[in-house]
């Protein structure tokens, strides 16, 4: 019988920390950039911190409502229907940076790939629940996989390629976590790899941002400029930093320095032990998530478990890498600390339901 115990203090701790952080290194990020284009150094700030408010309240509420209520096929259907209609309308609104990304409405604007991620893996948890042992069967595997490879086609058409690999990543883990043989996964992914070369190799702007990855100093006050700025602001932070609000590259020449870049601000500002401490945090984070997953007997707990600490592991893995030039760059944020009211807003909401599950036991 399952019974109600205390909140898991470290994941709710660590949650906070990186909610603060965050909020002080927007500003430290944006302050200046803020005041010139904006007219006003808090501008992105506040915009943020009105987002962490009604998340955390969102969280807060959703830690004290029982997980089990969201298995309800009425709750689990909405919001796929809904993120749908979202991620085709978003076409009707006009490109930002190339991409259909935005719904703007006034001074409201979201990203619907954001609310895709937890759609996906509240489907999976409310299907795969009772269907563990039928899981290596072609028509559990097709019915299971087909809704979620549908969002990734409409994320990669906007085009979106990385937040669609972070779905797929979430779709293979729980998939994984139910029991599927691990060669299905080799095959999808050998039957992906034309398509990906199609997208990546065949498409001209990506093909410029892989060739930079490789070469950036080929062409440094182009294509290869963002990641050689990034680069500069990890190795000058050293072993402490230049201080907070004192870093350099930030001003005007990281792109988006308060959202895919962040971290290349704490990296110059804090140092190597401040990147360090951010590293701990997520690692903290992932194996609380983790352990959640593995402690408890409930299918569905597990499984939604193991989907929202995918989702911000991965997350927070991509957006590293490319800052520290690991991997080409996508424009993925880092959870809970980057600028970007729809991912925080999500990200709070899934782990206050994680949240939820840690106070049920056996």
């Amino acid at each position: 019988m399952a019974k109600r115990v205390s909140v898991d203090k470290w994941l709710f701790g660590v949650t906070l920390v990186l909610i603060f952080a965050g909020l002080v290194m927007i500003f430290s990020a944006s302050a200046v950039v803020a005041k010139e284009n904006r007219g006003t150094e808090y501008y992105f700030v506040v915009r943020q911190l009105l987002w962490v408010v009604a998340g955390l309240g969102l969280m807060f509420g959703l830690m004290n409502l029982d997980y089990k209520v969201l298995k309800s096929p009425a709750i689990v259907f909405a919001c796929y229907g809904i993120t749908s209609l979202m991620l085709i309308a978003v076409y009707a609104f006009p490109k930002s940076n190339g991409a259909h990304r935005w719904i703007r409405l006034g001074l409201l604007s979201f990203q619907p790939s954001e609310l895709a991620k937890p759609a996906i893996i509240l489907f999976l948890a409310w299907y795969l629940e009772s269907r563990t042992r039928t899981i290596n069967e072609r028509n559990t595997l097709l019915t299971a996989a087909v809704p979620a490879l549908l969002f990734v086609a409409l994320i990669a058409k906007q085009p979106d390629l990385g937040t669609a690999l972070i779905c797929c990543a979430i779709l293979a883990a729980v998939l994984m976590v139910a029991g599927m043989r691990p060669r299905y996964l080799g095959y999808a992914t050998l039957a992906s790899l034309p398509l990906l070369y199609l997208m990546v190799f065949r498409t001209a702007w990506r093909m410029k941002r892989i060739l930079a990855f490789i070469d950036p100093y080929k062409d440094p006050q182009g294509s290869g400029f963002h990641m050689i700025q990034s680069l500069i602001a990890v190795g000058t932070g050293g072993l402490s930093g230049a201080g907070l609000m004192e870093g350099k590259q930030k001003l005007f020449y990281l792109p988006e320095p308060q959202t895919d870049f962040i971290f290349a601000v704490i990296a110059e500002e804090f140092g190597l032990i401040g990147a360090l401490t951010i590293l701990v945090l997520f690692s903290i984070l992932v194996w609380r998530g983790l352990r959640v997953a593995i402690r408890t007997r409930d299918n569905y707990a597990r499984f939604l478990a193991t989907g929202i600490t995918t989702m911000l592991g991965v997350q927070a893995f991509f957006n590293i890498s490319v800052v520290l030039g690991v991997l080409p760059t996508k424009g993925i944020p880092l959870p809970l600390v980057s600028y970007g009211g729809s991912s925080v807003l999500v990200n709070l909401v899934c782990i206050g339901v994680l949240l939820n599950i840690t106070q049920q036991t056996d």
